[in-house]
């Protein structure tokens, strides 16, 4: 697919491209076998807010950093402290319009696999059950001592047991899954350590300052390489992280469309830009493809 992109003013002054809209995305989708590559800006039609929109908690919040998380028992009490709070929120969310479009267009062969930069684990939920979580997921946990993985809700009961009604002071609640919290508060928090070992215990997510793991970065390479085309999809790709998907796509000649809410580090590699509220763009999309999303 060849398009030749148009150009209108982003709301931040600089320009995105637009090559004829929707329709442009669906004739992308049409041709079947097209990769996508989700964000933050997906999940936010489910109550789950996003670090970079226009009211992404990075404008009042900086998350934890492996590094920080790691470096003191006081750091990971006053991540688990919040964490434990805002929990609730995450674990209630349900997939949303969107997510269930993708679900739909997969089925249908129109989407060949689903790369996910979200740890909330609603495309899993939506049915999509062998998308790659590219930063993992707040729903698991894991020992940085002996590597056994656990349930989060598992880990939630142990923490309410040992900190009682602690899960109710919470506020705001960020997109990793933690709510912002008086500093006093901390002090009296019980952290659970692994049941194994004794070890700490992280949420089986990539942080701030951490890196993907090898092999799952190889996967998606892989994925994107088997795909005709790339669809991102609520991801402004400021980390590079998802950027170098995009990127690597737009470098072997793959198309690349993106639908996001405000500009993206990507835009000048795409050859169709949309920018619309993606839970009523992608269910529109399906429609049109006759793919029928699961019910909600």
């Amino acid at each position: 697919m060849h398009l030749r992109p148009t150009y209108e003013k982003a709301a931040t002054g600089g320009s995105v491209p637009q090559a004829g809209g929707l329709e442009d995305v669906g004739r992308l989708l049409a041709g079947r076998d097209v990769a996508v590559l989700s964000g933050a800006g997906l999940s936010t039609e489910s109550g789950i807010p996003d670090y970079r929109g226009p009211g992404g908690s990075l404008r009042r919040h900086t998350p934890m950093t492996y590094q920080e998380f790691t470096a003191s028992e006081e750091n990971r009490r006053r991540y688990w402290a919040r964490s434990h709070v805002g929990w609730r929120t995450v674990a209630r969310a349900e997939p949303n319009a969107g997510h269930r479009a993708v679900e739909a267009l997969r089925r249908s062969g129109h989407v060949s696999a689903v790369i996910t930069q979200n740890v909330d684990g609603l495309h899993r939920a939506a049915g999509t059950h062998d998308a790659v979580e590219l930063h993992g997921g707040l729903d698991r946990v894991v020992c940085l001592a002996c590597g056994r993985t656990g349930a989060r809700e598992d880990l939630d009961r142990r923490l309410h047991a040992l900190n009682g009604s602690f899960r109710d002071a919470g506020a705001r609640v960020n997109p990793d899954g933690d709510v912002e919290l008086p500093d006093a508060l901390f002090a009296a928090f019980r952290v659970a350590p692994c049941e194994a070992c004794g070890g700490v215990l992280k949420p089986d997510v990539v942080f701030f300052g951490e890196s993907v793991p090898k092999a799952r970065v190889r996967l998606c390479y892989d994925l994107v390489d088997a795909a005709r085309a790339l669809l991102v999809l609520g991801s402004s790709l400021t980390v590079m992280s998802g950027l170098r998907f995009v990127r690597h796509a737009a470098r072997t000649g793959k198309p690349v469309a993106i639908v996001n809410q405000g500009a993206t580090r990507g835009d000048d590699h795409a050859a169709v830009r949309v920018s619309r509220p993606l839970g009523a763009a992608l269910t529109a999309l399906a429609e049109q493809l006759g793919a029928v999303p699961p019910p909600a």
